[in-house]
């Protein structure tokens, strides 16, 4: 078979239905995940998203994990983390259908191990590629059997029993589901709750006609910000495709950043656990460590990217972790990302306290922040080579080259990375104010983009 590195991705497998991905080709990576996992267990788990390729490709993966001997237990429609759920509570691998927030005509597969354990290019993405690229071998044993089962409860009763929800007052929220997997499991999920849903593009609908389900994405919140003014509703809540990333505004429709809901989730993870861990990547805000520290915890800096973050929680035995890009980690879901289980901790503590939520999260947000900028580039490593230059002298600089290159100086900082898919340099900036976060911003970009 040809080379399959273009849709062998870092943490999953992802490409266009009908030219990278088939129902083929998925048999094999099927057959061959079987044979990876086959020593330690005799089942996977398979959850799938509402594209209209994901049913189809689901089935063709299940039949490839039959065909080596293993059995299957199907979900159906599922978010992301209901199928990390199912992978939990049932000790089984699994194998979610999904693309996020990619167009409609791409898809993906989400492998993990028993209990949630990531499946990336070191730990299992590499020899399943392998095996596929080399013929799967056949297996003269008995197939495995295809048996279907519904979690959708057992999830949201569980989420629910990680938060402490008995004293919240009525509070109404906007939740825009962007045609993803949030329409298929909020409706569960806040089922007997003290909270009024206003309900946006709640339809599953793989071809995503409203807009993107990638709430990162400014332009996608429009809607839902303009819905919590009209609506005075105390908060909102947007969800990826997939529904495993949750992006908040508060009462004014103004975005919350993902750094204020990791302190603040932060800050509630450490009064059940106080002297916990905390893992935060290095484009958080730095305000996440002095938050952390200030309530007793111990923060634990990270690369990007769910990988590292969960191996840190493993190794550290973390109760959380949050990134910048909205994906929050707890131990207590087996160390897996949940935007829904945040989620409800952030209505926990507004409906705990008769504040507004822009009141409750200023509490958390200190420091004026650019955002991703991302510069097309023709010479990655020239050019950060060039910013390391000009601000590695500089008195009181300190560098650093964890996860791309991070130059502090002191009262605002800066991080560099080279994306790992585009000739794209991506930077963050966080400064005292807008003024100083604007010219650092300024004076970077003019050595990036020179």
């Amino acid at each position: 078979m040809s080379d399959l590195s273009a849709i062998v991705k870092a943490y999953d497998i992802r490409g266009v239905v009908g030219e990278q991905l088939d129902e083929g080709l998925v048999r094999d990576f099927g057959a061959a995940f079987a044979l990876l996992i086959k020593p330690d267990s005799p089942s996977v788990v398979i959850g799938h998203d509402m594209r209209d390729s994901s049913p189809g490709l689901a089935s063709a993966f299940a039949e490839g994990v039959t065909s080596q001997g293993l059995d299957v237990v199907s979900i159906g429609l599922a978010s992301t983390d209901e199928l990390y759920f199912a992978s939990g509570k049932l000790a089984m691998p699994g194998a979610m259908f999904t693309a996020s927030h990619n167009p409609a005509k791409y898809n993906g597969i989400k492998l993990c191990r028993s209990g949630a354990a990531p499946v990336g290019q070191d730990s299992g993405l590499a020899e399943i590629r392998d095996t596929v690229e080399h013929g799967v071998p056949e297996f003269a044993g008995q197939t495995g059997e295809i048996t279907e089962r519904d979690v959708l409860s057992d999830y949201a009763d569980y989420l629910r029993s990680l938060v402490d929800l008995s004293a919240i007052r009525p509070l109404k929220v906007v939740v825009d589901a962007g045609n993803g997997m949030g329409g298929h499991t909020v409706p569960t999920v806040f089922e007997g709750l003290p909270v009024e849903i206003v309900p946006m593009y709640f339809e599953l609908d793989g071809t995503f006609p409203n807009h993107e389900a990638n709430p990162l994405d400014p332009k996608n919140l429009v809607d839902l910000q303009a819905k919590v003014r009209e609506t005075g509703a105390d908060a909102g809540l947007a969800f990826d495709g997939d529904a495993d990333r949750c992006f908040v505004v508060d009462e004014n429709g103004d975005p919350v950043s993902p750094s204020a809901i990791t302190a603040l989730v932060a800050t509630r993870e450490l009064a059940k656990e106080p002297g916990g861990t905390i893992i935060h990547n290095l484009i958080t805000s730095k305000a996440v460590p002095e938050i952390v520290e200030e309530h007793g915890g111990t923060a634990v800096r990270t690369r990007v990217g769910h990988s590292f973050i969960k191996a840190e929680m493993a190794r550290t035995g973390a109760v959380f972790g949050g990134e910048h890009s909205a994906h929050y980690y707890f131990r207590d879901f087996w160390r897996a990302d949940t935007g829904m289980l945040a989620a409800l901790h952030v209505l926990a503590a507004l409906g705990e306290q008769s504040g507004t939520l822009s009141t409750l999260t200023g509490r958390f947000s200190r420091y004026a922040a650019s955002g991703e900028i991302n510069s097309t580039v023709d010479d990655q490593a020239g050019r950060l080579a060039a910013v390391k230059e000009a601000y590695a002298g500089r008195s009181g600089a300190s560098v650093d080259e964890l996860d791309g290159l991070t130059v502090d100086l002191g009262d605002r900082w800066f991080n560099l990375r080279a994306s790992n898919t585009e000739p794209l340099l991506r930077l963050n900036v966080e400064a005292p104010d807008e003024q100083a976060a604007q010219a650092l911003t300024d004076e970077v970009l003019a050595i990036v983009r020179a």
